[in-house]
């Protein structure tokens, strides 16, 4: 396994990575693969990467081979607390009984 998906800065900020795609675009995007972007030009790239992971520049590296962007993956880690997160949002699921209630119609 790629010690890139674990690596962290001193601080606990996720590291960004910023590249090229094979077509050419920009991107940006989190080692973990759960936030980024394509964009115009490697300046807007590493806007949103500094803005993203708090300003700070040890934290952004430069890809020198080819970054593809691939949101459709939810890495593990996070796909459990993503998991715990959704399903505590969830209200009850209710049991249903073998009768039916019936509503009076209104005359």
């Amino acid at each position: 396994m790629s010690n890139l998906h674990t690596r962290r800065t001193a601080n606990g900020s996720a590291l960004f990575l910023v590249g090229k795609d094979s077509q050419g675009h920009w991107v940006a995007r989190d080692q973990s693969g759960l936030c980024g972007g394509i964009f115009v030009g490697r300046a807007e790239a590493l806007k949103f990467a500094m803005a993203e992971n708090g300003n700070r520049p040890q934290a952004v590296v430069m890809v020198p081979g080819v970054l593809e962007l691939d949101l459709s993956v939810t890495p593990r880690a996070e796909r459990r607390s993503v998991d715990a997160a959704s399903s505590a949002n969830q209200p009850p699921v209710r049991k249903q009984s073998g009768r039916r209630s019936r509503r009076k119609a209104a005359a």
